[in-house]
């Protein structure tokens, strides 16, 4: 409630930045001076039905049902500075949980618990994003900024180049995709809203502090991010130096219109101290135990991948349309820091309320595979248990996740979106599911 309240105060404080008029004006930030740019709270009430359930382990969905409802309150501010610099700084709370503890599944149905950390970090208001941004202008064309998260209203150069160092998510600048791209707004299934055979550096929460370099043209960009590792797998603290851990990623987008197709291209590598999957099963075998990944973490070892983003404006000015997904990942290391997928494929559209009266409205319909590499396969089939799976034994099957939502848009500021997930083989599993997913999400943004 103190959040909420200082949420409030705020957007009263800012109520003169935020007339009408202005945000279409884009006005200058004015130099020194915080701006207040927006506010958000998103409630996600989620439903588990009954799950098919011969045998469990420590971390597999729930037989019977269950329900869960979570909260996310957020608060940004930017100010402009000197010699095109600029600063945000945006605070985030995380009420609630997700449904079956928010394991037992790769793609797990509630993007938002991303944020809930493990449960010694509490449900108090912290620091999500911190950071120094700083463009160089390449020309004279510019282009049109409206106030909005971490983004100040005013003229930017479109041909620039940009740096950001601090404390941020790394899917702000990377992976992005204007039909899959938010939890709070967009699908809320996480094998949906990113490209989850990226194993993104992130502490628990999803952040993590690093430097991001960006050159940006007309019809192409191209971005470099090195940034901290978390400690251990799914972990809350991030190792100091980037000699002894870091995430490293490069993207390349080619984009000839900017209201029109775009393809991305992204490559990455991890250095961290993981575990081995084959060391692991080996041990296991040698000792007649059940293999431990976390056992046989050693600093310096390595974890690489790519993946493919598409997306394709059909009609609508763009807002019916087409995206898709892939990404792959070697899989001998163990998944470190966002979920247990080693190969991925997804796509799907989002369909225009224009076509019944509703313009603001929209409907969209998602479909993702997910996989595991031999080895991680063997280790779960073993009994050796991840970060967010963990069944005791598995008959391996591919995670196949359908995701449908209906965006509705009674006034302006506020989304309600009904919610329903269908998903076969949950946690690559057989023998267990299917599993179905009803949820109701409201949310608020100003």
């Amino acid at each position: 409630m103190k959040f909420a309240c200082f949420l409030a105060a705020a957007a009263c404080l800012a109520a003169p930045h935020l007339h009408a008029d202005d945000a279409a004006q884009a006005d200058e930030a004015r130099l020194f001076v915080p701006q207040f740019l927006g506010a958000q709270y998103t409630l996600i009430d989620q439903h588990q039905y009954r799950v098919h359930s011969p045998y469990a382990g420590p971390l597999s969905l729930k037989a019977g049902t269950d329900t869960a409802r979570s909260h996310t309150f957020g608060g940004y501010f930017g100010v402009a500075l000197p010699a095109h610099f600029q600063f945000y700084f945006d605070v985030e709370m995380f009420k609630g949980e997700g449904v079956s503890g928010a394991t037992g599944m790769a793609g797990l149905p509630n993007g938002d618990v991303i944020r809930s950390g493990s449960a010694s970090l509490g449900k108090t208001p912290y620091v999500a994003r911190r950071f120094l941004r700083w463009t160089l202008p390449l020309g004279d064309d510019t282009e049109d900024n409206e106030r909005a998260m971490d983004q100040l209203p005013g003229k930017e150069a479109a041909r620039r180049v940009e740096v950001k160092l601090g404390k941020m998510a790394i899917n702000d600048d990377f992976d992005k995709n204007r039909y899959a791209d938010g939890t709070r707004t967009q699908f809320m299934n996480w094998a949906l809203f990113n490209n989850v055979a990226w194993d993104f550096a992130a502490d628990t929460r999803g952040y993590t502090e690093g430097l991001m370099l960006g050159l940006v043209e007309s019809g192409w960009s191209l971005r470099y991010g090195i940034y901290r590792m978390p400690t251990e797998a799914n972990g809350s603290h991030l190792v100091q130096s980037l000699q002894k851990a870091r995430g490293q990623q490069l993207e390349l987008t080619v984009q000839p219109d900017k209201d029109g197709w775009a393809l991305r291209a992204l490559v990455f590598q991890n250095q961290a101290s993981m575990g081995v999957y084959r060391t692991a099963i080996a041990r296991a075998l040698a000792t007649g135990g059940v293999p431990d990944i976390r056992a046989y973490d050693r600093p310096g070892r390595k974890k690489y991948g790519f993946g493919l983003n598409g997306e394709l404006p059909l009609a609508d000015d763009g807002d019916t349309g087409l995206f898709m997904r892939a990404g792959w990942n070697d899989g001998r290391n163990e998944s470190f820091a966002f979920t247990e997928v080693d190969r991925t494929l997804s796509g799907g559209f989002q369909l225009s309320g224009a076509h019944w009266g509703r313009k603001q409205d929209h409907f969209s319909v998602g479909v993702a595979i997910n996989a595991l590499s031999s080895p991680h396969r063997e280790y779960l089939e073993r009994g050796g248990s991840g970060f967010v799976l963990g069944d005791g034994a598995l008959n391996y099957g591919r995670e196949q996740i359908v995701e449908a939502y209906y965006s509705f848009v009674p006034f302006e500021h506020l989304t309600l979106s009904p919610d329903f997930q269908f998903v076969r083989h949950p946690g690559y599993n057989r023998d267990r599911g299917p599993a179905k997913f009803a949820g109701l999400r409201a949310h608020v943004e100003f």
